[in-house]
């Protein structure tokens, strides 16, 4: 089987969240988290656009309730031995189906987590889920229970997410060859991601962004390709993914001699950069990394050009986004701890003079501070 980790550590993993769940006073917990599905079990699948939850029982006990074209995926891709196939059909009622096998398991009366917060749990599902259980059992919000165990990498997460890092640098370096005068958009994205496949990487869990001219005060992907001018700005935020798991770095390039304006919120946000890593250590409220970032902008008087975050978690994540849960924003109380890995960005439009620049760095928290993990330069870069 095409597992990732081994099953004594995935083993472990579902130990440490049924005594989550026991702790939180939970008897199970309905998994509509993709990424809890392949941190718990190895299961990698897209499967989640449709209908789909994974049943934890705080006893341990599993169960996966499906479509047909992901039964295979899940015999192949995760230690899941019971898998439950819902059918396709006008009147088809997957959440009736998940109510019986509760049933099944026991769980008439008891308490059960849900992973409400989920991509793979429209309103439309969220709803008949809450109508299936009304009266069989109580639902709790735990949508978070599982995030937060995911938050600290095992040493085997950790060799991934190191690989990760080295993608997303082979991928700007890719991109600093192919920047200039004249160059395409869609040859430099085209360069960037055949870097991360060419390094067994996989897809990311959202488009790379790249903007240029006025689009690169953009930090969303949006559809259509330019040519880059003798004078230009070209903003690029991307990610090397490895087994899922995500190391980001973000990057404004110069085409041309910038303006002096320019030059100097470059060397702002690389300060500002610095910064937040000095704030980001253990035991420490994230929020201080916002505030670290944000004094030393608010002092170069950009405060009205930056945003109201820094940057988020990183880790194995799907469409259709990267971020991991927690990000950095002023006063998030969630402290850091050792094995934690984000993605610090700053960012700084300055839309009346028309200017962009942004840096950013995927790093670690270790026990005596913050472990840069992607090596790409911080310097300005100009072609």
């Amino acid at each position: 089987m095409p597992l990732h980790f081994s099953e004594a550590e995935l083993a472990d993993r579902r130990a440490r969240t049924c005594a989550a769940m026991v702790e939180a006073g939970l008897d199970g917990l309905l998994c509509f988290r993709q990424e809890s599905m392949y941190w718990l079990t190895g299961y990698d699948t897209f499967g989640y656009v449709f209908f789909q939850c994974l049943y934890l029982g705080a006893d341990g006990a599993m169960t996966l309730l499906t479509r047909a074209p992901d039964l295979r995926q899940a015999e192949q891709t995760s230690v899941i031995e019971d898998i439950r196939i819902w059918v396709d059909r006008e009147d088809a009622g997957p959440a009736e189906q998940l109510r019986d096998i509760l049933a099944g398991h026991g769980c008439r009366g008891k308490r059960l987590g849900v992973e409400w917060e989920a991509y793979g749990l429209t309103a439309n599902n969220g709803r008949a889920v809450e109508a299936a259980l009304d009266g069989f059992c109580r639902l709790e919000d735990a949508s978070r229970l599982v995030s937060r165990l995911r938050l600290i990498k095992s040493p085997a997460e950790m060799t991934y997410v190191r690989r990760a890092a080295e993608l997303a640098d082979a991928a700007w370096d890719e991109a600093v060859d192919f920047a200039g005068p004249g160059a395409f958009e869609g040859d430099i994205l085209a360069a960037m991601q055949g870097a991360v496949f060419r390094g067994g990487g996989d897809y990311p869990g959202n488009e790379f962004i790249v903007g240029s001219g006025p689009q690169a005060l953009l930090c969303r992907y949006f559809t259509g390709r330019r040519h880059l001018d003798a004078q230009d700005q070209l903003t690029l935020e991307f990610a090397g993914v490895y087994r899922r798991y995500h190391a980001c770095l973000m990057r404004t390039l110069c085409i041309g001699k910038p303006p002096a304006r320019q030059v100097a919120m470059h060397r702002v946000a690389v300060e500002a950069l610095e910064a937040a890593k000095d704030a980001l250590r253990p035991g420490r409220p994230i929020g201080a990394v916002f505030d670290a970032h944000a004094r030393v902008v608010d002092a170069a008087g950009m405060q009205a050009h930056r945003l109201n975050a820094c940057g988020y978690s990183l880790g194995a994540t799907y469409a259709p986004n990267w971020m991991d849960w927690p990000m950095f924003f002023r006063g998030n109380p969630v402290e850091a701890a050792p094995g934690m890995v984000f993605f610090i960005h700053i960012i700084i439009f300055d839309s009346d003079a028309g200017l962009a620049m942004t840096t950013g760095q995927t790093v670690a928290v270790a026990a005596a501070g913050c472990e840069v993990l992607t090596a790409a330069p911080l310097d300005l870069v100009v072609k």
